[in-house]
């Protein structure tokens, strides 16, 4: 029996993890359990409602005015006993939150063998996003097992001499995650009524601007003018903008600040999974700093345009299903205004995030993982044990 612990803490994660941990769940041979952080509170306990996952373990660390530094000191302290009682063959983390670096860290002190879910991603600069950027940097430089979502993200792995067999190119899984969320709205008209009566009032023959922003590297001026090119945006009169607002402070305020009230301008409060995937279906164009939503917009036939400077995932803009247009409101206006005043014609266009079967690829790397990296990995451990009995008696 493969035991193997997934640690998750954010409503991304949840997302991103649930496909595999379904798939985990109904494989033979494999005692699958799951770890919650409680990174993000509400946001993440109704997406795995919305899945029907239940945590084995919650460390439920979120505090008011939390910082980086409690959350990984947090997760740290929080995960050394559960690791030490339920000794997993290998610690599943995912992307580049804090939780997935301090749960790699923490499963590294243990000496358990680390698989990181959308390993080798990289835009190359530290500060943005930050801390992602470090965040992914560093489980990779610990983790044994490697699911690259993509082959640019093989690549990178590769140029930081990561060994090739331990790399497995899996798409990634927020694609498998919307499609089916997809299916099961359109095979449910009751499902897809419930959810469009909790959306606000549209004006009818309006399309939607969707719009996400939440990034720490985009907060004060920054969102500030994203705020701005959305007021612009509403007064062409012919769209309805929607905002599911992020709970942090930093983003809430200014929005409520600057955009409530505003005609043709709707702040909603964090949707979950369902919701937010109908709204992406009804959407036009999608405005984001989102890194998942470059991922699953593809495959709905949305276009996307990106708030950031730089993106880690080139391969959206590259197939041109996303646009980098930073955060200058002009760019943002001028962009928005060329989708909607010349659409292509929408269409599912191949999305090169994958085709919705990473969790069956990753599940199946992880049954014949290889045995060398488990041994190595655990044998590193008592030389870490011994150093750390050292340095404290020193």
């Amino acid at each position: 029996m493969q035991s193997i612990l997934t640690v998750i803490g954010t409503r991304p994660e949840a997302i991103k993890m649930a496909p595999v941990l379904l798939a985990m769940r109904g494989a033979a041979g494999i005692r699958s359990l799951l770890c919650v952080t409680g990174q993000h509170r509400h946001m993440l306990d109704g997406v795995l409602a919305e899945f029907g996952l239940e945590a084995d373990f919650d460390l439920d660390i979120m505090r008011p005015g939390q910082d980086l530094t409690w959350i990984t000191t947090a997760v740290l302290e929080g995960l050394r006993p559960i690791l030490a009682d339920t000794r997993p063959d290998w610690l599943l983390v995912h992307g580049d939150t804090t939780t997935a670096m301090a749960a790699a860290m923490a499963g590294f002190y243990a000496g358990v063998p680390i698989a990181h879910v959308e390993a080798g991603l990289r835009s190359h600069d530290l500060g943005r996003p930050w801390p992602e950027e470090m965040n992914r940097v560093v489980v990779d430089r610990m983790a044994s097992l490697f699911f690259a979502p993509t082959a640019g993200a093989r690549r990178n792995l590769l140029r930081e001499r990561v060994e090739s067999g331990r790399i497995a190119v899996t798409g990634n899984t927020a694609v498998d995650a919307v499609l089916a969320m997809r299916g099961r709205i359109l095979a449910d008209p009751a499902l897809a009524a419930r959810l469009e009566a909790a959306l606000p009032a549209l004006a009818p023959g309006r399309r939607i601007i969707l719009v996400t922003g939440h990034r720490r590297e985009n907060f004060g001026a920054p969102f500030a003018a994203i705020c701005q090119a959305l007021l612009r945006l509403a007064a062409r009169g012919d769209v309805e903008v929607v905002y599911p607002v992020h709970l942090n402070p930093a983003v809430r305020e200014p929005a409520r600040r600057m955009l409530a009230g505003v005609p043709h301008i709707h702040l909603l409060p964090p949707l979950g999974y369902a919701g937010f995937t109908h709204l992406l279906m009804r959407a036009s164009v999608v405005l984001t700093d989102s890194g998942g939503i470059q991922e699953e917009a593809p495959s709905l036939g949305k276009p996307v345009l990106v708030l950031r400077e730089v993106t880690e995932r080139p391969e959206a803009v590259k197939a041109g299903t996303a646009q980098l247009v930073g955060t200058d409101t002009v760019r943002i206006v001028a962009a928005t205004n060329r989708l909607l005043d010349h659409p292509a014609p929408q269409r599912e266009r191949a999305n090169p995030y994958g085709d919705g079967q990473a969790a069956a690829r990753i599940l199946a790397r992880l049954r014949q993982a290889d045995q060398r990296a488990t041994a190595a990995a655990t044998s590193r451990a008592p030389a870490r044990a011994s150093a750390g009995v050292m340095l404290s008696a020193g």
